[in-house]
């Protein structure tokens, strides 16, 4: 029996479709050890972070309509299969932190864009 796994991806903002070439998505728990004086000599417990997500998303420059990325503020982010498998993944209340770009000789010019999420699920 074959695996089946999941293909490309469809990244929506705001209900608008964008063409990608990359998206890496993190989640930091924020949680931290809490050391204590024991016998053990060792940390014996964690604390409860406040958690927070980052995406990075490549995309590359068209010649005409490139959104003004300045202005992505309290957005919707949302990903799903082309195939139909798997689920959706939504992130909301983004908000952009870093905008770069990327000029190659052989290669197209691309735009990397370092995005925050207050909200992250699974559809």
């Amino acid at each position: 029996m074959a695996d089946n796994y999941v293909g490309g991806i469809v990244l929506t903002i705001n209900g608008t479709d964008y063409e990608i070439t990359s998206l890496e998505p993190t989640l930091r728990t924020g949680r931290t050890v809490v050391r204590t004086m024991n016998r053990q000599g060792r940390a014996l417990g964690t604390s409860k972070g406040v958690a927070d997500y980052d995406l990075r998303i490549t995309v590359p420059i068209p010649k005409e309509g490139e959104p003004d990325w300045n202005a992505l503020m309290d957005a919707k982010i949302t990903i799903e299969p082309q195939d139909g498998g798997g689920q959706k993944e939504t992130w909301t209340g983004v908000f952009l932190i870093e905008l770069g770009s990327s000029f190659q000789v052989d290669g197209e010019a691309t735009r990397a864009l370092t995005v925050g999420a207050l909200n992250y699920y699974k559809e």
